[in-house]
């Protein structure tokens, strides 16, 4: 039981702290397909960029998973008793999966596109807008009535 407990916080504490590094490669994703938007280059750096972005997303949404079916914070049967519990239960979790799905989207899309602006482009697009939903669906601190902290 104990042991359980501490892989448990383990987890919340990785799930909590890749949220940054999700959240920089994102942006540094978002601001690189913005400024290169209109150039006809595509590197090696900025594939990697997106590539990253999408690994790290995806690690982040397994370690989710773990943690949406192990975690006391979601419980199935009283999961609209309390803004924490639908919180964590329906909101974070369907924002987070539309977010990772819309970046998934946008790196496949632009891996079938020839042309470096439109690359670019699709990339911007999609990623902004994960970026967005991401935002949104993240535990803040200052949202108090999920009694969520930094980690």
């Amino acid at each position: 039981m104990f042991s359980k407990l501490i892989k448990m916080e383990i987890l919340v504490k990785a799930h909590s702290g890749l949220r940054w590094i999700v959240l920089i490669l994102l942006i540094i994703a978002v601001v690189n397909a913005f400024m290169k938007k209109g150039k006809n280059s595509f590197t090696p750096g900025d594939k990697k960029i997106y590539l990253f972005t999408l690994i790290f997303v995806h690690l982040q949404l397994l370690i989710g998973i773990i943690l949406y079916f192990t975690s006391s914070r979601v419980t199935f049967e009283h999961m609209f008793a309390n803004a924490a519990t639908r919180f964590y239960g329906m909101e974070h979790t369907l924002g987070m999966l539309i977010a990772i799905t819309m970046i998934t989207i946008g790196y496949s899309k632009s891996k079938k596109i020839s042309e470096a602006n439109a690359k670019h482009t699709k990339i911007s697009i999609f990623y902004l807008f994960a970026l967005i939903i991401i935002l949104l669906s993240i535990p803040w601190p200052f949202r108090q009535e999920l009694g969520a902290g930094w980690f």
